[in-house]
């Protein structure tokens, strides 16, 4: 079950630079706003150490989210979420309202099972290639998936899964694929052959032939040394 995330959020009269500075610094709060879904837009402040934990849940960027503001709730998804490049302190936030009707694009990642028992990994010794880490795709804010999972059991080896064989959650689609932007999301490929380092062998190649070589020396020095005492007697 898809966990929920709910923020609570006090009303936000003032507006402009200068009192968002006094709502992060004093009020240790961050600036947003709620638009869409033909309301009125409505200006909020969210409690930083709440949008702080849960912007450390990968599912605040993709799933619907409930923000209480008193008496009423209002679900959403992030549209954008600001920082300070510099400190990475949030500045604001911006939130679409939805219906479980309204349809969106949001970008959901990939969850691929039996890597342990990929048939092209176990039996073959491929090596498993991640190619997609995740996918944007059209759905109903009702149905957001947390993920869209891959399983790669039966992948043997030079083979893969593209886009277009993907089991996708009912009412998802993945946009773009009728323009033939069809992409491989894994795959089972040979492992990159080493090519083994000769330098050793010539070293020793090297080595013995020089070796040879000073015993060749050695042989011309003592066949000298020989023939000296032979020459001296001539000359006596």
């Amino acid at each position: 079950m898809t966990q929920e995330i709910i923020l609570n959020a006090d009303p936000r009269e003032r507006t402009g630079s200068n009192k968002a500075r006094v709502i992060r610094n004093i009020d240790v709060m961050v600036p947003a706003v709620i638009y869409g879904n033909e309301l009125p837009g409505e200006n909020i402040k969210l409690p930083l150490n709440e949008l702080t934990k849960a912007s450390q849940n990968e599912l605040f960027y993709t799933q619907v989210l409930k923000i209480k503001i008193g008496d009423k709730e209002e679900k959403v998804v992030l549209k954008e979420l600001q920082r300070d490049p510099a400190k990475g302190k949030f500045l604001h936030a911006d939130f679409l309202r939805v219906s479980r009707k309204t349809k969106l694009k949001v970008v959901v990642p990939f969850r691929f099972l039996n890597e342990d028992d990929c048939n092209g990994v176990k039996m073959e010794g491929g090596v498993l290639t991640k190619l997609l880490r995740e996918i944007e795709v059209m759905c109903l804010a009702g149905d957001i998936p947390e993920a869209i999972e891959v399983d790669v059991a039966n992948i043997e080896l030079g083979e893969g899964i593209r886009l277009t064989e993907l089991s996708l959650p009912e009412g998802a689609e993945i946009s773009g694929l009728d323009d033939g932007q069809d992409q491989m999301v894994v795959s089972v490929n040979a492992p990159k052959a080493v090519e083994e380092d000769p330098i050793e062998e010539e070293g020793l190649e090297e080595g013995e032939d020089g070796a040879e070589a000073s015993e060749g020396e050695e042989g011309d020095d003592a066949a000298e040394d020989n023939e000296t005492p032979d020459e001296g007697s001539e000359e006596s």
